[in-house]
């Protein structure tokens, strides 16, 4: 017999995503959300074709356009100093159907709260969780002291997971050395429709645009000694990312000195939670495996996971939790791996080992880009609407 009723915490990208996925399926939603309302909290995302495939099963694909998201087009790397690109890699060599899109945060949290919502799921909103109980009927307690129960509780609560300690104790994450800030800006540099990444010494900056072209995303990361606090809401002075990115030349440096306002956000490694599930409860998104951003693949790795427990809910089964982590579990753990790889590629010093590395890059990008972009055919071409 399948799922009939769930609860699901928390109405970010996950939980809006499961919700309409479990929903459109026939189960019973309600999701709570600790919020009195969506707003316009976060900056830009990356859709990758990963994720894409989801928003296309949930027949979202059309309303991101809608949206203002704008279509991909390559990735671009760059020095700081430097005029000519060191590499560029073609996402238009993608397969026809795989397409990767940029867009604000909110746009999506609006487009798939509509899904949500058409599907029939129950918001409660401004429902903040004080505790989650696993159980033979999963339990949650709100802050006003009411409870909710279901069949089901599935737990997208980000990285301050009431359920994550609920099911693996403390968790012991750790200072990364890295810091980034986030804003956004006025297109004033006619960013054109790609991912542009300045690469420095212990920093680099990421740049796309966003809401039909008429907005760029920025993202500033930089290496530092001092802990700063994890979470990207926190409001920084503009002056400090300025002073952080001194002697970035050209768009970059122009684009830092349009920011007015920003937010910092300690970079912290998570190790992946090792119990995902137990007694009706689940873990999903960043609740499970939170990821560094270097690899644009928070949001989509939510999706995914969103699709993959709808799916293994529709079949039915006392074991539909443990067979989701079971299919999501290796892969997490080689995106987070990847990504934390990056950072150490876009952070190397002036010298040898950088000349080298970006000689590397550029003659790859132009003389075999197809083995190039090849190379990331594991993370993109994954599609996990084909059921294993």
């Amino acid at each position: 017999m399948g799922l009939s009723n769930a609860l699901v915490v928390g109405g970010g990208i996950g939980g809006l995503a499961v919700a309409a996925a479990l929903a459109q399926r026939g189960v019973a939603v309600t999701l709570l959300e600790q919020a009195d309302r969506f707003s316009e909290i976060g900056a830009g995302l990356q859709i990758s074709p990963n994720g894409l495939v989801v928003l296309r099963k949930l027949g979202l694909e059309a309303a991101l356009r809608q949206k203002g998201a704008v279509q991909g087009k390559a990735v671009v790397l760059n020095s700081e100093g430097r005029a000519v690109p060191v590499a560029r890699l073609d996402l238009t060599r993608l397969a026809a159907d795989q397409r990767y899109y940029f867009m604000h945060r909110a746009d999506l949290v609006d487009v798939l709260a509509g899904a949500a919502k058409r599907a029939n799921v129950t918001f409660e909103m401004g429902a903040g969780v004080a505790q989650v109980r696993p159980g033979a009927l999963p339990e949650v307690m709100l802050n006003d002291g009411t409870k909710r129960r279901a069949e089901l509780v599935v737990a997208a609560d980000g990285i301050h997971s009431v359920a994550r300690r609920a099911l693996n104790g403390p968790d012991n994450a750790a200072f990364s050395g890295q810091v980034a800030w986030r804003a956004t800006i006025k297109n004033h540099v006619e960013h054109p429709d790609e991912v542009h990444v300045a690469m420095g010494n212990g920093r680099h900056l990421v740049s796309y645009p966003i809401r039909g072209g008429q907005l760029i995303n920025l993202v500033a990361v930089e290496e530092r000694d001092g802990w700063a606090a994890e979470g990207w809401a926190q409001p920084d002075d503009p002056g400090a990312v300025r002073a952080a990115f001194q002697g970035f030349q050209g768009p970059a440096a122009q684009m830092i000195g349009a920011v007015e306002a920003v937010t910092l956000w300690g970079l912290h490694l998570h190790p992946v939670a090792e119990v995902w599930q137990r007694d009706g409860v689940v873990l999903l998104g960043d609740a499970a495996h939170p990821t560094l951003p270097f690899l644009a693949q928070g949001a989509n790795m939510a999706l995914e996971d969103a699709y993959v427990l709808a799916d293994c809910a529709a079949q039915g089964g006392a074991d539909l939790a443990a067979r989701y982590q079971a299919r999501r579990f290796k892969r997490v753990k080689r995106v987070i791996k990847a990504a934390e790889g990056n950072a150490k590629r876009y952070h190397l010093p002036p010298g040898l080992v950088r000349s080298v590395a970006h000689l590397g890059l550029h003659l790859g990008s132009r003389w075999a880009p197809g083995r190039m972009l090849g190379a990331f055919n594991w993370l993109y071409g994954e599609d996990v609407t084909r059921r294993p």
